[in-house]
C-alpha cells in the first residue's frame, strides 16, 4: 500500500515538473526571440526617425536624436527632386518581369523533373540547383563585356536576364519538391480523360500549386527588388537607376542628405514589405514543400 501511494506521488510530481520546465524552456526561448527582433529593428528605427528631420536638427543632435517635430519634407524632396519616382519606375520594370520569367522556367523545369524523367535527369536536376551556390562576382566581368558587346549597357536588359537566370535554381527546386508531393494518380486521371501535358500542368498542377508559386514570387521579387550590384554595375545613366542605387546618388562630395536618404530608404522599403505582409502565410508551408513524403 505504501509503495503505490509512494509511486503514484512520484508519478504526479513528476506530472508537475515537466510543465514548469516547459514553461521555463519557452519563456527563454520567447526572450531570446525578442531581443532578436529588437537588435535587427534597431536599423530600421533609426532610419525611420532620421526620415523625419531635417538636416540641421541631425547635425545638431545626431542621427538617434528623437524628431522635434514631424516633418514630411523629406519624402517630398526625394519624390520630386530625388527623383525617385523614376527609380521605383525601373525597380518594378526589372522586378515583375525577372521575377515571372524565372518562375515560369521554373515551373516548365520543376514538372519535368519530377513528373517525366528521364535519363540523367538527376544529374541535370543537381547542375542547375548547383547555381544557387555560385557566387555571381564571378561572372560580373564577363558580363560586363558581354552586354557591353551587344549594345545592352546602361538598359534594363541585362538585370532582367542576369535575375531570371540566377532564380532558376531556387524555383526548380521548390517546384520540383512540390510537383512530386503530388500524387502521379491525379496526372494518369487526366490523362485517361484525354489530357496532354500541357493540359495536365496549366489545369491539374498549378491550381494546386498555388502556395508554392505566392512563395515564389515574395522570394523572387524581394532579392531582385533588393539587390544593388547588378544595377549599379549594368547602369550609368541616372534615369536607368534602380532605387536601391538611387539611394546612393544622395551623397554628395561634402555632405549627406541623411533625412532624404532615409525618407528614400523607408520608400524603398514599402514594396517588399506590403508583399511579405500579404504571402506570409504561406511562407511556412510553402518552404516545407516536398520535405515530408507519405
Amino acid at each position: 500500500m505504501n509503495d503505490a501511494y509512494r509511486l503514484t506521488s512520484d508519478a504526479a510530481t513528476q506530472q508537475k515538473v515537466v510543465p514548469l520546465q516547459q514553461r521555463v524552456v519557452r519563456l527563454t526561448l520567447y526572450a531570446l526571440l525578442t531581443a532578436l527582433v529588437l537588435i535587427y529593428s534597431i536599423p530600421a528605427f533609426g532610419v525611420i526617425i532620421t526620415s523625419f528631420k531635417s538636416n540641421g536638427e541631425i547635425a545638431r543632435h545626431g542621427l538617434w536624436s528623437a524628431p522635434q517635430q514631424i516633418r514630411f519634407d523629406n519624402y517630398r524632396e526625394a519624390w520630386y527632386d530625388g527623383n525617385v519616382k523614376t527609380y521605383t519606375i525601373n525597380s518594378f520594370k526589372v522586378t515583375v518581369p525577372a521575377t515571372i520569367i524565372s518562375i515560369l522556367f521554373g515551373v516548365l523545369t520543376g514538372y519535368v523533373l519530377s513528373k517525366l524523367p528521364f535519363r540523367g535527369s538527376q544529374a541535370l536536376f543537381i547542375f542547375i540547383v548547383a547555381g544557387m551556390f555560385y557566387p555571381p562576382q564571378i561572372v560580373l566581368i564577363p558580363l560586363f563585356r558581354l552586354f557591353n558587346e551587344i549594345k545592352l549597357y546602361d538598359t534594363l536588359y541585362p538585370m532582367i536576364i542576369v535575375h531570371s537566370a540566377f532564380g532558376l535554381s531556387i524555383c526548380t527546386l521548390l517546384m520540383r519538391n512540390f510537383f512530386a508531393t503530388v500524387p502521379n494518380a491525379l496526372r494518369e486521371a487526366a490523362i485517361i480523360d484525354g489530357a496532354n501535358e500541357l493540359q495536365i500542368l496549366l489545369k491539374v498542377m498549378l491550381p494546386l500549386s498555388l502556395p508554392a508559386l505566392a512563395v515564389l514570387a515574395t522570394l523572387q521579387f524581394t532579392w531582385i527588388w533588393n539587390d544593388f550590384l547588378w544595377p549599379l554595375v549594368f547602369t550609368q545613366s541616372d534615369t536607368k537607376r534602380t532605387i536601391m542605387v538611387g539611394i546612393i546618388t544622395m551623397r554628395g562630395q561634402y555632405s549627406v542628405a541623411w533625412g532624404v536618404q532615409g525618407a528614400m530608404s523607408v520608400i524603398a522599403s514599402l514594396p517588399t514589405l506590403f508583399i511579405f505582409v500579404f504571402f506570409q502565410r504561406y511562407f511556412i508551408r510553402g518552404l516545407t514543400l516536398g520535405s515530408v513524403k507519405g
